[in-house]
């Protein structure tokens, strides 16, 4: 299933089925264009049209409003299943996400997704944000059928102001604060879709308010001195500081939602368009969130219910509220037939089309059943009860915080759920036994980005952080120590190696050496840049996850590759003074 070389009988079969004959034909007057906003870490609680008395988010409410609301609509507990099943319309399982670093969070590669289905139906597909499902290519988003991406692939990002980003696989700088910059280039290329007359798929998963807890001074000002009216159901719980800023940067969400909004009325096209808004999980601290028990990471009701809200004023009559659940793995097929796409030659998917209730032509909707997971934790959902991952049953109409085991009460409903948990426990035992390497120069792609975050280390070498995301390595003292990758390299050539480092004066001189198979190239450092940490400047509560550094490319040359699998390893050979360097990433580009 995990195979690489999966990916090119896909692209073979997509070739003999004439796809790339089908984009041409589409036009923007064949179907709505696409607006899909997903935020990161938001919970259900996170905006007033929920009833949060303690934020205003008046251009998202509008989407209810003007669209339709879902009042039960399910995610995952954490940041790249929830892109996974959105992505695939299957369960993040089936895809070999289980982790949200180190690799666990890249999608198989035999993973069909929505971007290569509405490219196949003429749209151009653009990206702009977080990522997280694969970053070297054929795992990165311009390998997943997006046309365009401007963003970062790791799981957080360490600074949203001016940061290093990437733009279709070169590392270049953001400017300003990285959720506006998005939605900046995300505007640009809507207009440019117009502008060519071409349909238009655009995803915008925005970073917030994923720690690190930073926003704009405008929008911290709101929130700084502000007292909350409305606390987590264990008030003691919470932080307030931290909450203020999680409001603060939702906020920032809604103002960026507007310029969306405005733009499409500015450009005559938002009766033509489908815009939806979701969240990826549960909240990021215990806040306010409608009294449900769990936040981020728990697969009760709190960290897994999302709002979902969906506008199309061409087709969907507004201001209505579906009762009916529904989850990330239906926004697939309900986009592809409400925007009369077919669906391509694939998996099977888990999800299925909610179209009928957005339109409000369902007649006898059946009873289903949503599964939630992470790391062993199920928990099952149909209409009207929840049985949790310890075997507690509750009835989610009159307890919707999960105070009263009801299992008792409904024997058979408490063993017809236990089924499908003990079933889809069967079923992905060690679906997490992760064998797949790292992919290394693509012929197709000309950048493979290698970060400390997807790479071991020997001897005294250590991350920054816990959290290996945005880590660096560190505490690099001696000569043959190392750090190294499990990749395999998919074609041979040439390629220019660019280390990022920092290294203080007095240290410089050690001697590196990259090697694969046979193949070895040596560099030494001759600068020194020794930066302090960045981050903590624009942090409004401490944070967890690592600070960051201005890290600068070493250009060690070029080095010849042989196909095959093994370590990429980069070792110190010499190290003159008491460090080598802390180390970032380092990046390959194919020169020949």
């Amino acid at each position: 299933m995990r195979r690489i070389s999966w990916y090119w009988s896909i692209l073979t079969l997509l070739s003999v089925l004439g796809v790339a004959d089908c984009r041409s034909r589409a036009s923007a007057a064949d179907h709505p264009n696409i607006l899909v906003v997903l935020t990161d870490d938001q919970g259900w609680g996170d905006l007033s049209l929920n009833g949060n008395r303690n934020l205003h988010t008046p251009r998202i409410d509008s989407l209810a409003r003007d669209g339709v609301q879902f009042d039960r609509f399910y995610v995952c507990p954490v940041c790249s299943p929830t892109r996974a099943e959105f992505l695939t319309g299957r369960y993040h399982q089936r895809g070999g996400v289980y982790s949200t670093s180190a690799g666990g969070e890249r999608l198989d590669l035999d993973e069909i997704t929505i971007a290569q289905t509405f490219r196949a139906a003429g749209y151009r597909t653009g990206a702009f944000g977080k990522w997280h499902n694969g970053m070297q290519y054929p795992y990165h988003p311009n390998g997943r059928g997006f046309d365009e991406f401007y963003g970062f692939c790791s799981g957080h990002w360490g600074n949203y102001f001016d940061p290093v980003l990437e733009h279709n696989g070169r590392l270049v700088r953001g400017t300003g604060y990285c959720v506006d910059d998005f939605t900046n280039h995300a505007i640009e290329f809507m207009q440019q879709c117009l502008a060519d007359g071409q349909p238009f798929f655009t995803y915008l998963p925005l970073n917030i308010p994923h720690a690190p807890m930073q926003v704009p001074d405008e929008f911290w000002d709101r929130f700084k001195n502000k007292p909350l009216a409305m606390r987590h159901r264990d008030p003691e719980k919470e932080n307030i500081d931290h909450t203020r800023a999680a409001l603060a940067m939702c906020e920032n969400i809604d103002w960026n939602v507007g310029r969306l909004l405005d733009k499409l009325d500015e450009w005559g096209v938002a009766d033509d368009t489908i815009v939806v808004y979701f969240c990826d999980n549960g909240p990021n601290g215990f806040r306010w969130n409608g009294g449900m028990k769990g936040r981020k990471g728990s697969t009760d009701e709190g960290g897994v219910r999302s709002p979902l809200l969906v506008r199309w004023p061409a087709k969907i009559a507004g201001g209505r509220m579906v009762t009916q659940i529904a989850g990330a793995i239906d926004l697939l097929p309900t986009l592809a037939e409400l925007a009369d796409v077919p669906l391509l030659e694939g998996p099977r998917l888990d999800g299925t089309s909610v179209a009928p209730l957005l339109l409000d032509q369902a007649q006898d909707w059946p009873d289903r059943v949503l599964v939630s997971h992470w790391r062993g934790r199920y928990s099952v959902r149909n209409q009207r009860f929840r049985l949790d991952s310890s075997g507690a049953l509750f009835e989610l109409a009159t307890d919707p915080g999960q105070h009263r085991d009801v299992a008792a009460q409904f024997p058979e409903v408490t063993r017809h759920l236990q089924r499908i948990q003990q079933e889809f426990a069967r079923q992905f035992a060690g679906f997490d036994r992760d064998q797949r390497p790292f992919p290394v120069g693509h012929p197709e792609y000309p950048y493979t980005q290698l970060p400390a975050r997807d790479a071991q280390a020997t001897g005294d070498i250590q991350r920054s952080n816990r959290f290996p995301n945005c880590s660096y390595y560190t505490n690099w003292t001696s000569a043959g120590e190392s750090v190294f990758w499990d990749a395999e390299v998919l074609a041979a050539g040439k390629f220019r190696v660019e280390v990022y480092y920092t290294c203080p004066e007095p240290d410089v001189g050690s001697l590196l050496e990259l090697s694969f198979g046979p193949s070895k190239l040596r560099a030494r450092i001759t600068v020194g840049h020794d930066p302090p940490l960045r981050g903590m400047e624009h942090d409004r509560v401490p944070r967890t996850e690592s600070y960051v550094k201005d890290f600068i490319p070493l250009d060690m040359g070029v080095i010849q590759l042989q196909p095959g699998r093994g370590p990429l390893t980069l070792r110190a050979v010499e190290v003159p003074g008491r460090t080598v360097m802390d180390f970032r990433l380092m990046m390959l580009t194919r020169v020949e």
